[in-house]
């Protein structure tokens, strides 16, 4: 009985891979999604009720691959044995330039899926599970870096940092779709010059003489 569950879990786990293999295959020839899981079927030799045990969209495959990017992300943050005493500000910066590497080895395909998102209010329902995904890995870098001081805690505000982060993401994920230059070396600017910035504004410093100099204006102005 054990026997026959790992060979269908096996089966299951080819068969899934197989559908986002050629799913991958077909979008990246044809340059746009097939038009409807019945075509796409019939094209690989599939029972479309057979797509459906894996996925129950298109949308689907491209979260699953768009969740692989991160997996494989954090994968190799983790074989750098330097990572677990970088900064905060280190890690992130590290999880960023990771990222342009891992996007970079899949950036025909990235584009295609991130072509029609023009509302950076809005995340497309294909890379949601890319948004949860990062928002996982997140938040335990967050919460280190309120307990080291590194991140300043402020009433209201600290409770946004995992939003602003993700609005900082999309910055970056746009900037890098649009960018022509050589080895990307403009995304490379891009992230390292945001990032510092973003730490200038959470940590302890800047923000807060912004915030202490704001309450010393409105306490005088009562007067």
């Amino acid at each position: 009985m054990e026997a026959t569950k790992k060979s269908t879990r096996k089966q299951k786990g080819a068969g899934k891979v197989e559908i986002i293999t050629a799913y991958r295959k077909m979008l990246l020839k044809e340059g746009k999604e097939p038009s409807s899981v019945f075509t796409f079927c019939e094209a690989i030799g599939l029972k479309e009720e057979e797509f459906y045990q894996f996925f129950g969209s298109f949308d689907a495959i491209q979260n699953g691959i768009w969740r692989i990017y991160i997996q494989s992300v954090a994968s190799r943050l983790q074989l750098d044995k330097n990572y677990p005493d970088f900064s905060i500000r280190e890690k992130i910066l590290a999880f960023y330039f990771t990222l342009a590497e891992v996007l970079r080895e899949d950036r025909s395909f990235a584009l295609l899926t991130l072509k029609d998102w023009k509302n950076p209010a809005i995340t497309p329902k294909a890379i949601k599970g890319f948004k949860n995904a990062f928002e996982e890995w997140l938040a335990p870098v967050l919460n280190e870096g309120k307990q080291s001081g590194e991140i300043a805690r402020r009433p209201l505000l600290d409770n946004q940092y995992d939003s602003l982060f993700w609005l900082h993401l999309i910055f970056i994920l746009q900037f890098w779709a649009n960018d022509d230059s050589a080895g990307f070396e403009k995304t490379d600017a891009a992230i390292e010059k945001s990032v510092n910035l973003a730490f200038d504004l959470i940590g302890k410093g800047v923000l807060d003489n912004a915030l202490d100099f704001g309450k010393f204006l409105y306490q005088n102005a009562k007067n």
